[in-house]
């Protein structure tokens, strides 16, 4: 016993020193793609871990993929999404603490206007067996955009927040974005009607000039936050009565040098919206929330992935974490973030260029187990990638942790062709 018991504390010492030195690898596994007929198929994923049983994983693509995988992620099925109100990307994917499974996309529904909604189906099956769909009210010819949720897990209410656009990549000063909230108190049935939280407007050209990426978080008690960016900046926004009042203005949190609509060379386009998330376990650092964006503040040729964190309810924030350790001038980018409420632990997903001289471009995981006071980074794409600056190629990735769990996902690109992949990160056997 006492041999075994060395033989894993040696085993555990050395996979901690290779991690620490990116030496560690991890599966790479290609998720396969549902159809081929839309040309920027499978950017923008979604993944979700069921957290009643780690070895079923869903995941959503661009345009209308959905995939999952019964046995942790080593190998997928793939099929096309339907809905009477249509299918338009943007995909969110979210299980409850029951199990049910939440897909949350854009739609084109013929008989309305072209994204007017934004529609959310259920599946009690991981095979992906989903209702036609419901959606907060719509309002007119107003476009509904980049959507994110989050669920209690003590009473599965759902929150959502996105931004409406009065006419979508309109140069007209009078129409504007706004950012709205709407919840569900019957686990997707059906839907509050959506409230404006946003004092302040952006443009709707669909850049730095518009409000945009509003994340929700909750609080221990209930507490509802949500953040986004815009032309003033990363803002912020409380109610702790479940949404029906707000702060009567938001909160400006810090500038977002670079705006949101970043430019990384040899890219289509690199969104740099921030995630919002807030420790719900029962981990040391519960009831922290975290801020995850990338910016330029060290310069247009060196962006970074940056961290804020509260532990006062969003009273007062730290001051601007770097996450990515390095001290090169390199782009780190298309930052997403998830928090294991099993634990607390912190988890990031970005594309990395530090290696390299060119626009070859590099997938890397970072975590933190002490609440974002320090970070180790594993570089988990097995080969570097160039990407087609023609070709567009998403605005953000996904990762989902559940128990020591991590699965990230991420579009690749090669000659042109985008494929999606996950890797295989499980907790260390002793």
């Amino acid at each position: 016993m006492k041999n075994a018991c060395t033989i894993g504390f040696v085993k555990l010492l050395l996979c901690f020193s290779a991690f620490a030195y990116g030496q560690v690898t991890y599966k790479n596994v290609q998720i396969p793609p549902v159809s081929a007929a839309y040309p920027y198929n499978e950017c923008e994923p979604s993944i979700a871990i069921n957290p009643k049983n780690t070895k079923q994983i869903a995941a959503g693509s661009v345009l209308k993929g959905y995939h999952y995988s019964l046995d942790g992620g080593l190998t997928w099925k793939s099929k096309k999404m339907e809905s009477p109100y249509g299918v338009y990307g943007d995909p969110v994917l979210l299980f409850d603490r029951l199990g049910r499974l939440y897909y949350f996309h854009l739609t084109d529904y013929k008989k309305g206007t072209h994204l007017d909604r934004i529609l959310c189906q259920t599946s009690e099956t991981i095979l992906g067996k989903f209702t036609s769909g419901t959606f907060p009210a719509p309002n007119g010819t107003k476009v509904q955009d980049k959507h994110w949720v989050v669920i209690d897990p003590k009473t599965n209410v759902l929150y959502m927040t996105w931004t409406q656009f009065d006419a979508y990549d309109s140069a007209n000063p009078k129409d504007s974005s706004i950012i709205v909230f709407s919840k569900s108190l019957d686990r997707g049935k059906s839907w509050t009607t959506p409230k404006r939280i946003s004092k302040f407007g952006g443009d709707c050209l669909d850049g730095d000039n518009t409000v945009e990426g509003a994340v929700p978080a909750l609080g221990l008690n209930g507490e509802i936050y949500v953040t986004w960016t815009g032309p003033k900046g990363l803002m912020f926004q409380k109610s702790i009565d479940g949404g029906v009042t707000w702060f009567a203005e938001e909160k400006h949190l810090s500038k977002q040098m670079g705006g949101w609509d970043l430019d990384i060379p040899g890219f289509y386009r690199a969104n740099g919206l921030p995630f919002l998330m807030s420790d719900m376990s029962d981990g040391p650092h519960k009831g922290t929330l975290y801020l995850n964006w990338c910016d330029q503040r060290n310069g247009a040729e060196n962006t970074d992935v940056w961290l804020l964190k509260s532990t006062d309810g969003g009273e007062s924030w730290s001051e601007p974490i770097k996450v990515n350790q390095d001290q090169t001038k390199s782009h780190q980018f298309l930052t997403t973030m998830c928090i294991d409420q099993t634990n607390g632990n912190l988890h990031f997903v970005y594309y990395d260029r530090r290696k390299y001289i060119g626009n070859a471009t590099d997938v890397v995981w970072t975590t933190s187990s002490d609440g974002g006071t320090t970070f180790k980074e594993q570089t988990i794409s097995e080969q570097p990638f160039t990407p087609n600056k023609r070709i567009f190629f998403g605005d953000y990735l996904g990762i989902s942790a559940v128990d020591g769990h991590v699965r990230p996902i991420w579009p690749r690109m090669d000659e042109g062709k985008i494929t999606l992949w996950t890797a295989l990160i499980d907790p260390i056997e002793p």
